[in-house]
């Protein structure tokens, strides 16, 4: 069975004042969510506003695909599948011990 969808997700982005807010919004056509960021410019740093741009959109999309994930555990979970413990993406996994 052949399944297609279009999901559209769209960033929008502001400055004021050395910091920059963004956010990632999903529309699935069946359910919107929203995804924020933020980044601030040290006031001892050089303002470049690309790089808090990037900065901000990036933890944006980050919190959305954690809403996400989120999201697909609780369906898992549903209809009966087990999910994993909940998934970070950071760090190391628990039964890797430190580097030789």
């Amino acid at each position: 069975m052949t399944h297609a969808e279009e999901w559209k997700v769209g960033v929008y982005l502001i400055e004021e004042d050395g910091t920059t807010k963004a956010r990632a919004v999903l529309e699935s056509g069946k359910t919107t969510m929203v995804g924020r960021g933020t980044a601030r410019c040290n006031p001892e740093d050089v303002e470049i506003p690309a790089i808090g741009d990037e900065l901000a959109a990036s933890r944006a999309m980050r919190d959305l695909a954690g809403q996400l994930m989120r999201a697909a555990d609780r369906d898992l979970a549903s209809v009966g599948a087990v999910p994993r413990p909940p998934r970070t993406g950071y760090g190391w996994p628990e039964d890797a011990g430190p580097a030789t």
